[in-house]
């Protein structure tokens, strides 16, 4: 038996610290309310009661899941085609095209996010454009397509990059092989290259769902507060409100619907792999 190797114990130390501290302090403000002393706390959870019992949260709720759903499914129609894309081009343009992607997730989020602003606002270049095409004034900022337009252009990246790997580690001879058995481009395409990249797509679907989903500052600055997400209500209740409780409420039912999202994300693609190995396909 192998001896506990003592440099890992700073590490599990400060993700304990870090990491675990956090969510547990959480966990406990989510179920409990302040008494008259500091330390003095009682059970409860009409929290999680308030919740689900207010319309309007429920609303929120729902129109979050949404945006983040259709922001997930842009990302994938668009991603797949570039990650093939770049999967298949030589080995120098592959490492350019990658850079490319990168490269402007190296500058932070939020300065990007502000970037579009001035391109979406009135008398922006986006604007212009539109005029000059002859669709007038379009008002494009603080409307739900500025918000899914800032999701996808931050994200993207994330499922462009997880399907390229999934499809430059894929055995090439796979392909040669279905064409020797007399199958078409189409024809490989979705009996060979589609399912050998699902476990690129269902990490990219993980990697876009998730932060989309709780995202506050995106909706906030080009959603103009019009579309309130439940990010924005997890914000605006430890922040401008104070109730530190109910917002730790909010921010556990999230983290029950992430987790549940990567089960059955996780689940539909062990059943799937399942299901193509009894196949043989």
């Amino acid at each position: 038996m192998k001896r506990f190797p003592q440099l890992a114990i700073p590490y599990i130390v400060w993700s304990a610290i870090m990491l675990l501290l956090p969510m547990l302090l959480i966990a406990i403000y989510s179920v409990t309310n302040q008494g008259n002393s500091i330390v003095s706390f009682t059970f409860t959870l009409e929290h999680f009661h308030k919740f689900f019992t207010d319309p309007d949260f429920l609303l929120i709720l729902w129109r979050s899941i949404g945006i983040a759903l259709k922001t997930t499914v842009i990302c994938v129609l668009l991603g797949y085609p570039v990650a093939y894309f770049i999967a298949n081009s030589s080995e120098r343009m592959q490492n350019i095209l990658i850079l490319a992607i990168t490269v402007p997730t190296w500058i932070n989020m939020l300065v990007r996010t502000y970037a579009w602003i001035g391109l979406l606002s009135d008398g922006g270049i986006f604007q212009s454009l539109l005029k000059l095409l002859g669709f007038g004034e379009v008002e494009l900022m603080y409307t739900e397509g500025a918000v899914m337009l800032g999701m996808v252009y931050n994200f993207i990246p994330f499922m462009i990059l997880q399907i390229n790997t999934s499809l430059s580690k894929m055995d090439k001879s796979l392909l040669e092989a279905s064409a020797d058995l007399g199958a078409d481009r189409v024809q490989t395409f979705l009996r060979v290259i589609l399912p050998l990249s699902l476990p690129g797509v269902v990490s990219g679907i993980t990697l876009v769902f998730l932060p989309a989903v709780s995202s506050f500052f995106i909706p906030k600055l080009l959603g103009g507060g019009q579309f309130f997400l439940i990010g924005n209500v997890i914000e605006n209740q430890f922040i401008t409100v104070g109730e530190w409780n109910f917002g730790s409420a909010i921010s556990m039912i999230m983290a029950v619907i992430m987790m549940l999202s990567m089960y059955l994300v996780r689940k539909l693609d062990r059943d799937e792999g399942a299901e193509r190995r009894v196949t043989g396909v």
